[in-house]
């Protein structure tokens, strides 16, 4: 099994729904070509049209394909993996919109066969801070994943909704601090969020998304274009792959 993460961290993860890895993900001249093909695609398409890159963009694959990423994700997947989805954030400086406490599994229903297991990793591109509205998450909340929403404003936020009020404590939430190739790890169904960023400095990362492949991903149910790849290792839930 490729591993870049300790025992400690794999544990953690187990645990708490996240892990931070405050190390190099790439070597420094590949982090220096993705973050270019990422202001590249930010000038073509602006902030809020930047979901499924990989899709439109196929030089993303080597990234998300590479060793450097699967040997992150594999202690905490298992040696199947399946890659999902992927996309760019980018949070403008003074007018970055908040994300609303959610899971990231409430907004997959019927979409694979089980929650348990998908990983999101999410690199650092910019300097990522509490200033600049840094991730924060509820630690250990990923035993559920299914929480009830109310609705919240939505120039305000990037989404509509948000799990209902009284039950986030925020006194236990915990900020993802990172530095550009930096990353952190979180699991499907831990509660989390992102304050506004209103400080002078965007706050920009890439999404990579990753699923067992002993889930089922039901590509009939998602309503547009999508396509997976395998990853690493084998299928074993009869999954559709992209040669």
């Amino acid at each position: 099994m490729g591993t870049r993460l300790s025992p400690p961290q794999i544990e953690g993860y187990e645990r708490d729904g996240y892990v931070l890895f405050q190390e190099p993900v790439f070597a420094p001249s590949d982090f220096e070509r993705l973050r270019a093909i990422f202001e590249e695609n930010l000038d073509r398409y602006g902030e809020s049209n930047l979901d499924l890159m990989h899709l439109r963009e196929p030089r993303l694959l080597e990234f998300l394909l590479s060793d450097a990423v699967l040997d992150i994700v594999e202690p905490v997947i298992g040696p199947n993996i399946g890659l999902w989805s992927s996309h760019f954030i980018s949070k403008p400086a003074m007018v970055g919109k908040a994300t609303p406490w959610h899971e990231d599994s409430s907004y997959w229903s019927g979409l694979i066969s089980t929650m348990e297991g998908i990983c999101t990793l999410w690199l650092a591109i910019d300097t990522v801070d509490r200033e600049n509205g840094a991730m924060k998450v509820i630690p250990g909340s990923h035993h559920n994943g299914f929480s009830e929403y109310e609705p919240v404003d939505s120039n305000a936020n990037i989404f509509p909704t948000q799990i209902k009020s009284q039950f986030i404590d925020e006194s236990r939430a915990l900020y993802f601090e990172l530095q550009p190739n930096q990353c952190s790890l979180h699991e499907a169904r831990i509660m989390h969020g992102a304050d506004a960023n209103t400080s002078s400095r965007r706050r920009a990362g890439y999404t990579m998304r990753y699923f067992p492949t002993t889930s089922k991903v039901h590509l009939e149910n998602i309503r547009w274009p999508h396509k997976l790849w395998l990853a690493r290792g084998q299928d074993h839930a009869g999954n559709t792959f992209e040669n």
